[in-house]
């Protein structure tokens, strides 16, 4: 009797501890966040990973970092439905509502403008100086540095032009600044954290009207808690000094509420659809 009641007990204990064995081993809920690379790998790694481990820690869910090589790349991703949440340009949100119906959840509050740069020296100095020149971007679809500069730059301007895509902005401001080409296409903070070598010999041509700025997307399968906690995690974050440095490190300074139809809507007027450059079907 007393034998057979020390091995209940036993199994008892042992289905206890393999319970909780297993808990502690079950991973918690993970979720992919692509960031769109107008930055390098490195850059973005070092900005978004201690916002994502704060998000960790307020949400309780984990999050994977996903960073593609090139902005084609990365809609090839978002489009087809691949990261659970994106940090994308405001017309890749046009696109990623239109292709998988991706929800803006927030963005900053400081509009996007896009900028047009040429040389200090450069006898340039209206757009219309540069009508037959040839312009860098960094992708086609890079919003203010690209998209929205190009259409405005045909439809307003009525300006022709040879686009040059040369894949990052660092890349851009470089072959203005070595004269590879006569202006390029930008934004302030990039044309910033430029070397004084090449940032000293540029100057702002043009700005483009601003627009609301990239918001932090999720796909529609992830569930309506786990946005909303992600949501009200980033909001936060905004209350104390260390989490305002993390979001000025993502460009997501006073975060607000996303609105697509408020925000975001407003861009399907301006006939951007014929100067978006698809991705190739993989």
């Amino acid at each position: 009797m007393k034998t057979s009641l020390l091995h209940r007990l036993g199994a008892l204990v042992a289905g206890l501890l393999g319970l909780a064995g297993a808990a502690a081993a079950a991973p918690a809920d993970t979720y992919t966040i692509s960031v769109v690379p107008q930055f390098t790998a490195v850059e973005i790694d070092h900005d978004w990973t201690p916002v994502l481990e704060r998000l960790s820690r307020e949400t309780g869910y984990r999050f994977k970092l996903e960073v593609s090589e090139s902005i084609p790349k990365f809609e090839t991703s978002v489009l087809a439905g691949g990261p659970d949440f994106a940090y994308l340009n405001p017309y890749h949100e046009v696109m990623a509502r239109r292709a998988q119906g991706y929800i803006p959840l927030v963005r900053g509050s400081k509009p996007l403008q896009g900028i047009l740069v040429v040389r200090k020296d450069a006898a340039i100095r209206s757009v219309a100086d540069l009508d037959g020149q040839s312009i860098a971007f960094p992708a086609p679809n890079a919003f203010g540095a690209s998209l929205w500069m190009r259409a405005l730059l045909t439809e307003r301007y009525k300006l022709h032009f040879t686009p040059t895509y040369v894949r990052t902005h660092s890349n851009c401001y470089l072959h203005v600044a070595t004269g590879r080409t006569a202006a390029c296409g930008g934004i302030a903070r990039t044309l910033t954290e430029q070397e004084p070598e090449v940032r000293d010999v540029l100057r702002v041509l043009f700005q483009t009207p601003g627009v609301p700025p990239h918001p932090l997307a999720a796909h529609p399968r992830v569930p309506p808690a786990v946005r909303e906690r992600v949501t009200q995690a980033l909001l936060g974050m905004a209350r104390d000094a260390p989490g305002q440095a993390l979001l000025r490190g993502i460009e997501m300074n006073q975060p607000v509420l996303a609105d697509y139809a408020r925000d975001y809507a407003p861009l399907e007027q301006f006939g951007l659809e014929k100067y978006v450059v698809h991705p190739p079907p993989q």
